[in-house]
């Protein structure tokens, strides 16, 4: 293995985060500091099969901090899970005379840089970008911040509507496996209720809580569903609830892909740029095949092996204080 790095190239990889872009500009402008060459490679795996390669410097990161998505684009590459097109991608990163590759992306494109890194002997540094938070060895993956402002954002227009009828809303928001987007999402929006995946749900639980705020005199209810939880769809559960439960006219809003969007915040600025920098720094320090994560507001190294094995735990104090809470 290379431990002398002058060249590296960067992907982002599959569903694209806010903060991207701010970890990119980052990744390049701290490589150029270090007299690093940064590659850019369009479309994420896809692009180091095809060898869609592209030189970046300070100039070519200019104005993209504030700028959601990547200006790399992403792809989730299903010749990338075949080994002879990860060999075209070896022998085109050979080519190029790249000595490494930084990977921003969440747990599926961390699975692949790990099997490229073992695979190749190649030098490897991932970079937590999930929206969904639930990437492990970091407090905050890029894009998870923004992402619920958003939810927090469109909940809080969603009320007014709510009171305006009588109405209980079901939002049902991303998060695939993972429940952090939905319980901090609940907690911030003042939810009467919240279902995820970590925690089992029985429909009855609901009907009690909205009994308990019909008692109140609550007009309106907020309950947010992540879309990954053990019972079904939003959709299903409205159903479902109202084959039993009459108290309040059902709506669902599933807010879906404008989750992924919009200006980073500036919380994922400042962690892109942190992260960004980190990895150039573990490249020079040859901390290879490790993802950069902040933890306890500390940069971090943890094997990207160990990352892929393991899960960014739901925190069941915050779940506690929903419960107490959210009524």
């Amino acid at each position: 293995m290379n431990t002398q790095i002058s060249k590296i190239a960067v992907i982002t990889s599959g569903g694209d985060a806010p903060g991207m872009n701010a970890a990119i500009r980052s990744l390049v402008r701290s490589a150029e500091f270090n007299n690093i060459q940064c590659v850019g490679v369009q479309k994420g795996f896809q692009g180091l099969i095809d060898s869609s390669f592209e030189l970046l410097n300070m100039r070519s990161v200019s104005n993209i901090l504030g700028i959601g998505g990547t200006f790399l684009h992403s792809a989730r590459s299903t010749d990338f899970m075949q080994k002879k097109h990860r060999s075209f991608a070896y022998k085109n990163l050979q080519n190029e005379n790249i000595d490494a590759l930084v990977v921003i992306g969440g747990n599926g494109s961390l699975t692949g840089a790990s099997i490229f890194a073992q695979e190749f002997n190649f030098p490897v540094i991932g970079i937590p970008a999930s929206i969904d938070n639930d990437v492990y060895g970091t407090d905050y993956s890029i894009g998870y911040s923004t992402a619920l402002e958003t939810i927090v954002e469109s909940v809080d227009k969603i009320r007014d509507t709510a009171n305006s009828h009588n109405r209980l809303f079901f939002v049902e928001v991303m998060g695939r496996n993972s429940g952090n987007l939905a319980l901090n999402s609940s907690l911030a929006s003042g939810a009467c209720f919240v279902i995820i995946p970590e925690k089992e749900f029985q429909l009855v639980d609901l009907i009690k809580r909205l009994e308990e705020n019909k008692k109140r005199n609550k007009k309106s209810s907020i309950v947010i569903v992540a879309e990954g939880n053990n019972y079904g769809p939003s959709f299903k559960i409205a159903a479902d609830l109202n084959k039993v439960y009459s108290a309040y006219e059902t709506k669902v809003t599933i807010l879906g892909h404008i989750q992924r969007g919009g200006k980073p915040c500036s919380h994922d600025r400042i962690l892109a740029s942190q992260l960004g920098m980190a990895a150039i720094e573990s490249l020079k320090l040859a901390k290879y095949n490790t993802l950069v994560g902040l933890v306890d507001n500390t940069i971090i190294n943890t094997p990207i092996s160990d990352v892929i094995n393991a899960t960014n735990k739901l925190s069941n104090n915050l779940y506690r204080l929903n419960k107490i809470i959210s009524r």
